[in-house]
């Protein structure tokens, strides 16, 4: 074991956030990731950790994820969501799912309690029932930015670029535990005005994410159809496993998604030994790490931040 460990990295999701918005979302990844650390410090898995951290963004109204989510053109909200373990390879997913607070959660159950890996819609919706999971009235899920974002983008004359500008982002996170184990989570309300029953990249196993204790783990955010294409969260640990850098490979899988498709996004990335990088190619996304008790954070290319855990 490195002295590195143990450690974890969220991201808020990349793409456009109007100026008001930030300070809500660097306060809500800071604040995710200290608690994913904290699970970490106290001997907890790595899984623990990010589907905590991941449930955190998602009750917060900051995010694109659980309380926050962008509505589909029908006004309604859908979610998706992924986690997955690297010791085992076991993952569960769930996509268009309705009124559950925390997607996430769902997914984990997928993994653990079925011998599936992906539960859909309404199917998704049973099993979360079956398993005693509340469910939430979809009013508590929309927030008024959301409404207004929506009715913004129905107007005959909308921009289909300035559509996407002020969506809040995926979240996501990525940790490795004191064992040395590696983990993902990845949750989303999707695009906004999405088609109904239109479903991203975050569900799908080496898109949205993937994790594996031989090479590392990876949670993406950013334009769902073109991280699909590449399948960018296996894209950039086929880099790795070339002898990459977390950096060097973040960028070549988000370089590679901008030349081929004109697709942007953001990672954020560890490897076994506990390295770890947060990139994006998209102008804005919000990220944060915690590891040896500091919590690292940043928002724009080039921004890097630091305090103590304390």
């Amino acid at each position: 074991m490195t002295d590195l460990l143990p450690v974890v990295v969220v991201h808020g999701g990349a793409g456009f956030v109007p100026k008001e918005r930030m300070e809500l979302s660097i306060s809500g990844v800071c604040a995710a990731v200290r608690t994913g650390y904290a699970i970490l410090k106290g001997g907890g898995s790595s899984m623990d950790a990010v589907v905590e951290a991941v449930s955190q963004m998602e009750n917060n109204p900051a995010f694109n994820a659980g309380c926050g989510s962008v509505l589909n053109i029908k006004g309604e909200v859908e979610m998706d969501a992924i986690v997955m373990d690297g010791k085992t390879l076991a993952s569960g997913a769930v996509s268009a799912v309705r009124n559950i607070a925390n997607p996430i959660q769902l997914a984990r159950l997928v993994m653990d309690k079925t011998s599936h890996a992906y539960l859909t819609a309404e199917g998704a919706n049973q099993f979360a029932r079956s398993m005693g999971i509340e469910e939430v009235p979809q009013e508590s899920l929309i927030t008024e930015y959301s409404r207004m974002r929506w009715r913004k983008n129905l107007a005959p004359d909308a921009n289909p670029v300035e559509c996407q500008m002020g969506k809040a982002g995926t979240v996501g996170a990525v940790a490795v535990d004191l064992e040395g184990n590696l983990a993902c989570a990845t949750s989303t309300g999707g695009m906004l005005n999405k088609m109904e029953g239109r479903v991203g990249d975050t569900p799908i196993i080496g898109s949205g994410g993937y994790a594996d204790n031989q090479s590392g783990a990876v949670s993406t955010t950013g334009h769902g159809e073109t991280i699909m294409k590449i399948t960018l969260a296996r894209l950039i640990l086929f880099h790795m496993e070339q002898g990459r850098s977390v950096e060097d490979a973040s960028d070549l899988g988000l370089a590679c998604m901008q030349s081929r498709l004109g697709g942007l996004g953001g990672v954020v990335t560890v490897d076994p030994q506990g390295h770890w990088a947060a990139r994006f190619s998209s102008n804005y996304m919000s990220w944060a790490a915690a590891q040896r008790d500091i919590v690292h954070y940043g928002q724009y290319s080039g921004e890097h931040f630091t305090q103590s855990i304390n």
